[in-house]
């Protein structure tokens, strides 16, 4: 997209984002559930297209420009982001970059248009192992047969269509070849999708359980059209899918600094504003420091994607510092309000819950720098 339209884009965006959605956020939390009005909105507004190509209905953002867009987003409660993220970041770009043509011309059009996707990777007993998933797809006359649980999947209650990971090979193979990719309308005979289970936090962001019970696919539903080729491009796509939740733990640290600041500068205490003392200072630029330092890494890696570069390693630092820093700012927030932060009528206590799942979604903190430090030390290996 040209930078100047993009400006004027994001300059839209976050009127939109303070304007409607934030005032929105209570009907939400009622309903747990985005209203259909706000999601009719955000189709026009061409949100679920944003990283598109052009040519399938799509608004062709660079990867830089999506990134500040979930940023603008993820200052409004996170079930906005959540909504079109998915499709948005992960299941849009596995299509982009591992898709056949006919796969491409079928679904990124419809997922431009706002049908709904989820990303069934997490099973019951494997999240980041892929070695342990259980999910299995056998190959039968004309197609595939799978059986398994996903869990904990994002969008699946309201989706349309899922990216969905299963074995095809019994033994574990290099570079996860044992695990395809395959794209599973969600009205297919044999697939059921679990209640919407109750969480911490991120009211109107729906997960549920999706169990596939002898579902048979088509051979047009292996993604790319090879075994074990999918999933390699599907798991480049969590580096979107980081980029994003660094993004959105960074805007929302912003909205619960600029509550903290509110608030200190209206609660007197021995007769002045709190934010005269000394140490709720220290909090607030603190919270100030560490979310300057998260939009720099945002940028920093952001425009290194757009410029070609492996982000792999870029991409898990930045997730990893983005979300423990928004932990940290929200725990500040709550400090901040005293014991009215604890109380559910002020916004601080709302903040403190929905950030907790950051640092464990799209890679948990731990596996993230396991992974972050593999890689270090290959490269060490490597130049030595």
């Amino acid at each position: 997209m040209d930078a100047d339209v993009f400006n004027q884009f994001l300059d839209q965006l976050n009127g939109y984002v303070r304007d409607r959605l934030i005032p929105a956020e209570q009907a939400v939390i009622d309903a747990n559930a985005v209203p259909e009005d706000i999601l009719r909105e955000m189709r026009e507004m061409g949100l679920f297209s944003l990283t598109m190509p052009e040519e399938y209905g799509g608004v062709g953002m660079n990867v830089n420009q999506y990134v500040r867009t979930v940023h603008a987003m993820s200052y409004a409660m996170p079930a906005f982001r959540g909504i079109l993220s998915i499709n948005v970041g992960m299941v849009c770009s596995a299509f982009k970059n591992g898709g056949t043509e006919a796969q491409k011309a079928e679904w990124l059009p419809r997922l431009a248009a706002g049908e709904i996707a989820c990303f069934g990777l997490t099973e019951p007993g494997s999240g980041s192992d892929s070695a342990g998933m259980q999910t299995t797809a056998t190959r039968v006359a004309g197609g595939w047969r799978l059986n398994g649980t996903k869990r904990y999947i994002t969008n699946a209650p309201q989706a349309k269509v899922g990216l969905i990971m299963a074995r095809t090979a019994k033994e574990n193979l290099p570079r996860n070849a044992h695990v395809s990719a395959f794209i599973v309308p969600m009205d297919t005979p044999g697939v059921t999708v679990g209640r919407p289970d109750r969480k911490m936090g991120q009211a109107g962001s729906l997960i549920a359980d999706i169990i596939m019970d002898d579902v048979f696919l088509a051979d047009e539903a292996l993604l790319g059209g090879e075994e074990g080729k999918g999933f390699i491009y599907a798991m480049k796509s969590l580096d979107n899918g980081r980029l994003s939740v660094g993004a959105a733990s960074t805007g929302y640290a912003r909205r619960a600094l600029d509550t903290a600041l509110r608030y200190a500068t209206e609660r007197k205490a021995f007769g002045e504003p709190i934010a005269n003392f000394q140490l709720i200072q220290q909090m607030l630029a603190d919270s100030e420091i560490e979310i300057y330092a998260a939009e720099s890494m945002m940028q920093d890696v952001s425009m290194r994607a757009d410029a070609g570069e492996n982000i792999l390693r870029k991409a898990a630092a930045f997730k990893v510092f983005g979300s423990e820093m928004c932990g940290r700012v929200v725990d500040r927030c709550v400090q901040v309000h005293g014991g009215a932060g604890y109380l559910a009528e002020y916004d601080a206590e709302r903040f403190y819950r929905d950030a907790r799942i950051y640092r464990i979604y799209e890679g948990t903190t731990q596996i993230l720098q396991l992974q972050i430090a593999k890689h270090m030390l290959r490269e060490f290996h490597g130049q030595a």
